[in-house]
């Protein structure tokens, strides 16, 4: 009988991840990184953006999105080290920092976004 693992989730994931933040990290840095510096469009101001917050589906999207896009760094940076640099034999200490990582990163953004 064969055995069951957690890889299945881990690449689903890291797909979802990859999707998230294709989707929507470029649109981000493009508005907020080069449009607003360069003054193609108007900076938000304060109220609009902490009325925007208030909204608790703009929350729970920006928590998916940041989520979503550390598990897929840590998937990635995982195998990384794994393929790329031959480093199997740590195989316990690099699941730790990278899949440990993401999700204190995880944790942080969602106690940002719930004050």
């Amino acid at each position: 009988m064969s055995t069951r693992t957690n890889e299945p989730l881990a690449w689903l994931l890291f797909s979802a991840g990859g999707v998230m933040a294709a989707m929507t990290l470029p649109a981000l840095l493009l508005i907020l990184g080069v449009a607003v510096p360069l003054g193609w469009i108007a900076a938000p101001t304060y109220e609009r953006l902490a009325w925007l917050l208030a909204n608790p589906i703009v929350r729970l999207a920006l928590f998916v999105v940041c989520a979503t896009s550390l598990l897929h760094w840590a998937h990635r940076f995982r195998y990384t080290l794994y393929d790329g640099l031959q480093l199997k034999h740590l195989h316990e200490g690099i699941n730790f920092a990278c899949y440990g990582g993401a999700i204190l990163g995880s944790a942080v953004a969602a106690y940002l976004l719930l004050l």
